[in-house]
């Protein structure tokens, strides 16, 4: 009900106090199956201190324009291009739509087919029911990367696109992105690939000698990239990015918004209002740590993953559904929903809806959690194994 009269300050946060109090927290080393993170505390002063700034309205917020079209060049940047187009979105969701938005609008399909990995994000479905685009699903090999086979027999004169992963949300696995890629070229189309988790992994993990396939603007059939900030970035919610290759993808999907302060202001997001603040703090964040940075916080999560897959390994009844990538790391037992279950009233944070358990090694997940964790696991299996 709809209060007649305030209530003190104090009162309102001792009721939010009391109603979140059944959160699981960051810091408590509980959350290990989320792709967020509590964010870094630079950034969280930045979002403090820039709260009011609207990049919707950018004729009132002419500098935070700038520096969100600064942020865009450095992702850009990391991501092997010169100059790249693009925005500070939500999150990875609204990227993935904004990119099959743009295929769909520069092609010339009455009936618009979009061809993409089983293990794509849900966003896509998403995007698809939006969009009026068929979605065209194409297999995956046995390590899980997409079929690259697959998704050429799946092209047809409807194709606006094809879409390739790098981190899938389940496994962290990297697609054949530059197969994809020569895939794209040879029948003149845009590749979208979704990195918004591998995005701020793959760069650094590359750097440190690991062996990844490359994923980005390198390859030329690469048209635009989904890359989230708010996740191995480190920068607070809402900040998610898409990258295009080409200014041509923006102008297909910018609409007039005419009554802003800017005067004749072109919108190419979801999204009018939205936060100015997040997009200063990924400028920052990647001003503050720079590569070098970044590189440290992957080394670190990377190492843990490894750690912690050859330990589920020596779990009787524990097996990995495949070698890690990224810093994500899946398991299977018998009687998974029972331990998923045991292992929720121990506090926590993990799911079992895609047939395994996804431990994703986030900044706030230490080895003293792992290792807490590996505990109740091998106690919760010891006592269900007959």
């Amino acid at each position: 009900m709809f209060p007649l009269r305030g209530a003190s300050e104090e009162e309102v946060l001792r009721e939010l106090e009391e109603k979140t109090s059944v959160d699981l927290t960051f810091d408590s080393g509980k959350i290990l199956g989320s792709m967020c993170t509590y964010p870094h505390p630079f950034a969280v002063k930045v979002v403090m201190k820039y709260i009011d700034r609207n990049l919707g309205d950018p004729g009132l917020h002419v500098g935070s324009q700038k520096i969100e079209k600064e942020a865009v060049n450095m992702l850009a940047n990391l991501l092997g291009l010169e100059k790249g187009y693009g925005h500070i979105v939500s999150g990875g969701t609204e990227a993935n739509i904004l990119a099959v938005r743009a295929f769909r609008n520069l092609a010339s399909v009455e009936e618009p087919e979009l061809v993409l990995p089983e293990s794509a994000h849900f966003s896509f479905i998403k995007a698809g029911e939006m969009l009026g685009v068929k979605l065209v699903w194409a297999k995956l090999k046995e390590d899980y990367s997409v079929d690259v086979r697959d998704v050429e027999s799946k092209i047809t004169d409807n194709t606006i696109g094809i879409v390739g992963i790098a981190g899938t949300t389940g496994l962290g696995v990297v697609d054949d992105i530059p197969a994809l890629s020569d895939l794209a070229l040879d029948y003149g189309l845009p590749l979208h690939v979704d990195a918004a988790f591998g995005g701020f992994v793959i760069p650094f993990a590359k750097a440190l000698g690991y062996d990844i396939p490359d994923f980005d603007f390198r390859l030329k059939g690469v048209k635009s990239i989904t890359i989230d900030p708010h996740k191995m970035g480190m920068v607070p919610i809402p900040a998610g990015g898409i990258i295009f290759r080409e200014k041509k993808y923006i102008d297909a999907i910018s609409v007039l918004a005419p009554y802003l302060a800017g005067g004749r202001i072109w919108q190419a997001t979801i999204t009018g209002t939205r936060p100015g603040a997040n997009a200063l703090a990924v400028w920052a964040m990647i001003k503050h740590l720079g590569f070098e940075g970044y590189k440290e916080v992957v080394k670190r999560a990377v190492e843990l993953s490894r750690w912690f897959a050859e330990e589920l390994k020596k779990i009787p009844g524990v097996y990995l559904i495949r070698e890690p990538v990224l810093n994500i790391v899946s398991f299977g037992t018998k009687n998974l929903e029972k331990v998923e279950e045991e292992l929720k009233k121990r506090g926590w944070g993990i799911s079992a809806h895609r047939g395994y358990i996804r431990i994703v090694m986030m900044p706030h997940v230490r080895r003293e959690h792992l290792e807490e964790f590996l505990k109740d696991l091998r106690e919760i299996v010891a006592g269900l194994t007959p």
